[in-house]
């Protein structure tokens, strides 16, 4: 080991690399349950758990590198990109978690709060806001449930040439909607939905992907700035609602 790095870190949690060692420190060790069962049960590949001392877990490195990261152009294989589709297929596939995830109507409620304080705040424009609310409407149906990861941003699947070599971040894995997953994947990578979709091997509504993108961007702009980061970069999360206009 010849260095320590902070890979994120914010109030309710932060990861440090230390060498080939990954160090999560979670405020909520329920999210540490989830994560920790969440990869047991996944039948793709997920970091090997070294040890766990609350609130502390540590986690092996994944060999390769992440497919890609918001706001900056993916230099990935369209053949990874499909590779990542075939492996959400199969998670997707899998016996559902023993726990629930968001409800229909618990995200439904979110999302007309997070709209509201956008424009009561001034954050965006209210005809961005209000269009993006209407794309969001088509996620919005009842879905049947599979197991999902639940944060499958880009930067969490790794690739090795085109080959993938693991998932982290499991925290938020649930009972979910199958489309959530593939449109948290290719939010802000757009271009390379349809190798996504190729890999997967099932019909998707892309309405439905583009509701999400609107639904989670919406709803991730008051959290990323109050924890410190800026979803106005180029490609990030205000990007990704004008691109709907």
């Amino acid at each position: 080991m010849t260095e320590v790095r902070v890979v994120v870190a914010h109030r309710e949690r932060a990861t440090l690399r230390a060498g080939d060692v990954f160090l999560k420190i979670d405020a909520d060790q329920t999210r540490t349950d989830v994560e920790v069962e969440a990869m047991g049960m996944a039948p793709v590949p997920t970091p090997e758990v070294l040890w766990r001392k609350p609130p502390v877990l540590a986690l092996a490195a994944l060999p390769g590198r992440a497919l890609g990261r918001l706001g900056e152009p993916s230099t990935a294989s369209p053949a990874a990109w499909a590779a990542a589709g075939a492996a959400v297929r199969k998670l997707h596939e899998a016996p559902l978690p023993p726990w629930p995830g968001r409800s229909l109507d618990e995200v439904a409620s979110q999302l007309d709060v997070e709209c509201e304080w956008l424009v009561a705040n001034g954050v965006l424009p209210a005809d961005l806001i209000t269009r993006n609310r209407e794309v969001a409407e088509a996620a919005l149906r009842p879905w049947t449930p599979v197991f999902t990861h639940g944060d499958l941003q880009v930067s969490h699947v790794f690739v090795d040439g085109d080959e993938i070599t693991g998932v982290i971040d499991w925290s938020e894995a649930s009972r979910g909607d199958a489309l959530y997953d593939l449109a948290t994947l290719t939010l802000g990578h757009e271009e390379h939905l349809d190798d996504v979709v190729a890999g997967y091997g099932a019909d998707v509504d892309l309405d439905v992907i583009h509701g999400w993108w609107s639904l989670r961007s919406l709803l991730g702009i008051r959290w990323l700035t109050e924890h410190g980061f800026d979803p106005t970069l180029p490609g990030c999360e205000v990007d990704v609602l004008r691109a709907r206009m």
